[in-house]
């Protein structure tokens, strides 16, 4: 793709990139085939290929309007387009950047400017969110249907094991996750500890800066970025194999930190150290000696949503099937597996139509083999899921922890 942008913009470091991620393009139109929000509209504009065309107009001085920033935003930023791209197009990348300059440009209107802000104070924030969560329970009686599903209700988790192992690796409780999915990173404690390996947390570690960072809030996603890395660099130190991640989406954007704050003259290097050592935890565990778990799914059948963030942004697709049929779980079919569920993050509370519209269409695929229960490797797309699903919806993990 040619591009004639000023070159005095190109001075600055993010235009000079999203500059030669455009010219990377060959506008051959295979991201569109696999879009979820191209498939759903049909509008150009609302694919890959068309923001990519917008960006391009943002760059080279043309005019940027209200509807440039609603097709970003209608973006679900899954990468699957990224996936389908013969050229290697980093479309993940340009769509941050454009809308970062579009937050710029343009102004939104109060509403949308107030629900973003209370997004950014409340959901990386482990008390505030805490706080809403009680709230919200407490007067769900009274909250709309709509509302009520989103709810999640509250769970607990099974102790997790006290055994000091020679193998040690980190893990973060993550901000979301801690409180709405408690058991996760429990049941991932037991089944590593099965496997001779301590999975220990950084207490000063939070939010992984995802939600700011897909909300064009950057100077506060690095911030916690750096936050993170101080929490768990005395352990980096002391000889931690790996840092792993449970939810995909926070494992994605750990192994992103070393690119964010490559230009960081204090952070740079450690940055990079901790994304080397970022593992999801299916990475883990394909590599282990699974034997002692070979039958623990004999006669369950199971259906696996294959989370965005771990099969396109991660590249790790088909790995947790892997390790699920390798301990004897019959895997349901599951048609356009490739396709977002449509929780993305904040998603779900942004674009809530097209949101709940691929949640049906993800619920039919994965109900349709008539499993006993429904996998995945988010806390996102699980809380999404489980909202309407017919069957139990379960971190993958859980599958695999076994008194």
């Amino acid at each position: 793709m040619q591009t004639q942008i000023d070159p005095a913009l190109k001075q600055n470091d993010e235009v000079a990139e999203a500059d030669a991620i455009l010219r990377s393009c060959v506008h051959c139109g295979f991201c569109t085939a696999t879009c979820p929000t191209y498939q759903l509209l049909g509008s150009e504009l609302d694919g890959p290929r068309g923001r990519i065309y917008l960006i391009k107009d943002l760059l080279e001085g043309k005019e940027t309007t209200d509807k440039t920033r609603l097709h970003l935003d209608r973006c679900l930023t899954c990468r699957a387009c990224e996936t389908t791209c013969p050229s290697g197009v980093r479309y993940g990348r340009l769509v941050e950047i454009g809308r970062k300059l579009v937050e710029e440009k343009t102004e939104r209107p109060l509403g949308e400017r107030m629900l973003r802000t209370a997004l950014l104070e409340v959901l990386p924030d482990t008390k505030r969110f805490n706080l809403a969560l009680k709230a919200g329970r407490l007067v769900r009686p009274l909250l709309p249907a709509n509302l009520k599903k989103k709810l999640p209700p509250q769970k607990t988790a099974a102790p997790r094991p006290a055994t000091q192992h020679a193998r040690r690796m980190l893990t973060l409780e993550g901000c979301v996750q801690a409180l709405t999915a408690p058991n996760t990173n429990a049941a991932a404690a037991r089944v590593l500890d099965r496997l001779g390996i301590s999975l220990i947390s950084a207490p000063r570690a939070g939010c992984c800066g995802a939600v700011n960072q897909h909300l064009s809030d950057l100077d506060t996603a690095k911030q916690r970025m750096r936050n993170n890395i101080d929490a768990w660099w005395p352990d980096v130190e002391d000889g931690v194999e790996a840092i792993v991640l449970t939810a995909s989406a926070c494992g994605l954007m750990v192994k992103e930190y070393g690119e964010v704050l490559k230009n960081d003259p204090v952070y740079a290097g450690k940055a990079l150290h901790i994304s080397n050592m970022a593992r999801d935890l299916s990475e883990v565990l394909r590599d282990e000696d699974l034997s002692e778990f070979k039958h623990v799914g004999k006669g369950v059948k199971a259906a696996y949503h294959s989370s965005c963030t771990l099969q396109h942004g991660q590249q790790l697709g088909g790995t947790v099937e892997s390790i699920l049929a390798r301990c004897d779980y019959e895997l349901t079919p599951v048609p356009d597996s490739h396709l977002c569920c449509g929780a993305a993050g904040t998603y779900t509370i942004l674009q809530p139509e097209l949101s709940r519209q691929l949640l049906h269409n993800k619920l039919g695929a994965l109900e349709g083999g008539g499993p006993d229960v429904i996998a995945t490797a988010n806390v996102g797309c699980q809380l999404h899921l489980e909202s309407e699903a017919r069957f139990p919806v379960k971190h993958w993990i859980e599958l695999l922890d076994f008194k």
